[in-house]
């Protein structure tokens, strides 16, 4: 290992009255939040399964027109100089993200979307679905799965919603072809604050709002609908399992770059594998994982490797599976397709080790298995302040979204001031489009022909850092929120993207730095929403939002000058 990933000497740290807390959440999630969580599940499929059989796509289609309707009548009694800014009347706790959504306590004009939650229509000649934006991954997969249809990137846990995919960031296994999730949306539907109602394409006279609307977070309009490519697929997925063992971080990034980066300029027509991903266990072992579509015959007639069912409920969870090929080496299997989309959902990668620590043993697997996961939105629900606080302050979730060619020192960079184990890779295009986006590729990457790179695309990674740090469990001081912190200044210095799901210690300053505002800008002045919709940073950033805090943040964006010309790159 280099000496720059060498962790840093860290004096011992005193338990506080939350650290117990914490440390015994287990019997609160066993005998509340799991029976709660496994409630909530089975009302919603059971609303699901009544909405599909007892309603048409055209009835469908006819409720959600009915909906934009009420939407633009409660737009219409909002007074601007008394009720505030417009945001949805979501409870902050439902959401998947961790952000504290404490923009919520300042006086606000609140708006119910919770109606548009179903899926309007699938085209199976178009190959494209059209949903709300509250449909989530499990309920979408659960209906196109079965028809051998798929969305070309699926999020592995159940509970994210196409909104919050659309509005945040969202990518999976597949990215390293198709990109990021909004790489496969063909058009937003957009409630503008005036009450207008808009189909942005990237081909219409909205184009500029269509390449805008990504990790806007809401800021720009209410977001209805979303019309999302499909990909033809199989009833399985081959997986192969290679363990990978390094005497540096530096030895585990090439082989994860090997497993699937092509030399510059492939376009993916003859791309070798359609999933990739990597988890790193420790500083010196890895699995590279990648995987292709088969049909149900292949899977059945190939004696040499075994279907594996990892959703049962008894299965170990799909992390620790993985990691046996450090010890069984390289094998191969067939997966279910939908299981194998939402392989992390059982035990939310890793992190459900850390709420129940017993969780993946085989007992509790047969006897209460069947009940996980906990719900997020519960689990957020059953927390307080200071347990929120602890977290933010003892715990690392976040992903950094970095170039193919940093991410050696990005790990090097995680291991010296977080050391955070497991860690996933997940490669992922950033596309070069017409306008230059909130999030986008390096200026001059092409000239460069780096692997994994082609000429409108360059190749990053999601490192995922989902645990509590090293120093965490040994007892140590660990100072979280300064961690944040310097991982974004090391973001921001090599062109690297922060997921905006995540808790940010970023200033406004740092975070125009990090993500490009000018087209955001252009679009909140020509669309209507200074004024009528809180900012994008104003909504991310860390702490509570006063009234008078947000409202002079809008009228500096009122007194700012026009932009005129288009953003293109």
């Amino acid at each position: 290992m280099s000496v720059a990933a060498t962790p840093m000497a860290r004096p011992k740290r005193k338990k506080v009255w939350v650290d117990y807390l914490v440390q015994f959440r287990c019997i609160l999630v066993i005998f509340i939040v799991l029976p709660m969580s496994l409630t909530l599940y089975f009302i919603d499929y059971l609303q699901q399964v009544i909405r599909s059989y007892s309603k048409s796509y055209k009835q469908l289609q006819i409720q959600h027109d009915e909906n934009i309707i009420k939407v633009i009548k409660r737009l219409k009694k909002r007074n601007p100089s008394k009720d505030g800014l417009i945001c949805t009347a979501r409870n902050p706790w439902v959401t998947v993200g961790m952000r504290n959504v404490d923009y919520k306590r300042a006086r606000h004009f609140k708006v119910d979307l919770s109606a548009f939650r179903n899926i309007l229509e699938i085209d199976r000649e178009k190959m494209i679905v059209k949903c709300e934006p509250l449909v989530n991954m499990g309920q979408i997969t659960r209906v196109i799965v079965p028809m051998n249809l798929s969305l070309p990137v699926v999020p592995e846990l159940d509970d994210l919603t196409i909104g919050g995919l659309v509005n945040g960031s969202g990518l999976e296994g597949s990215s390293h072809v198709y990109g990021l999730f909004t790489d496969t949306v063909v058009a937003y539907e957009v409630i503008l604050a005036d009450g207008r109602v808009i189909r942005a394409t990237k081909d219409n006279e909205y184009s500029d709002l269509f390449y805008a609307v990504p990790w806007s977070q809401g800021t720009l309009g209410l977001l209805t609908c979303v019309e999302i490519k499909l990909i033809p697929i199989k009833e399985y997925i081959k997986l192969t399992y290679k363990p990978v063992r390094g005497n540096t971080l530096n030895d585990l990034t090439k082989a994860y770059i090997d497993s699937f980066a092509p030399e510059f300029g492939d376009d993916g027509d003859n791309k070798v594998v359609d999933y990739v991903e990597t988890l790193i266990y420790n500083p010196h072992e890895a699995v590279c994982m990648t995987g292709k579509h088969a049909s149900r015959e292949e899977a059945h007639s190939d004696l040499t490797s075994k279907i594996n069912r990892i959703g049962w409920w008894f299965k170990p969870w799909f992390y620790q599976h993985a990691q046996t090929a450090l010890e069984r080496g390289e094998f191969v299997e067939y997966i279910p397709t939908r299981e194998y989309y939402h392989r992390h959902t059982r035990s939310y990668f890793w992190e459900a080790k850390l709420l129940l620590p017993f969780a993946d043993q085989w007992w509790f697997r047969f006897l209460l298995g069947w009940m996980m996961p906990p719900k997020i939105s519960l689990l957020k629900a059953t927390q307080f302040e200071g347990v929120r606080n602890y977290y933010h302050d003892m715990h690392v979730l976040q992903d950094l979204l970095v170039p193919l060619y940093k991410v050696s020192d990005a790990l090097e960079w995680a291991h010296h001031e977080m050391e955070v184990y497991p860690i996933w890779l997940c490669p992922h295009r950033l596309y070069k489009h017409p306008y230059k986006t909130m999030v986008y590729p390096e200026p001059g990457f092409e000239q460069h022909c780096r692997r994994g790179d082609t000429a409108y695309a360059q190749m990053y990674t999601d490192i995922g850092l989902y645990y509590s740090p090293g120093p965490v469990l040994r007892g140590e001081a660990f100072d979280g929120s300064g961690a944040v912190s310097r991982m974004e200044q090391w973001l921001i210095e090599n062109h690297g993207f922060e997921t905006q799901y995540a808790v940010s210690e970023l200033s406004e300053k740092d975070f125009w730095r990090m993500f490009d505002g000018e087209l955001y800008e252009k679009c909140r002045r020509k669309y209507g929403s200074v004024g009528n919709f809180m900012t994008v940073y104003y909504k991310s950033k860390k702490g509570r939002k006063t009234e008078k805090e947000v409202q002079e943040a809008e009228n500096v964006q009122l007194e700012a000058p026009q932009l005129d010309q288009p953003i293109t790159y």
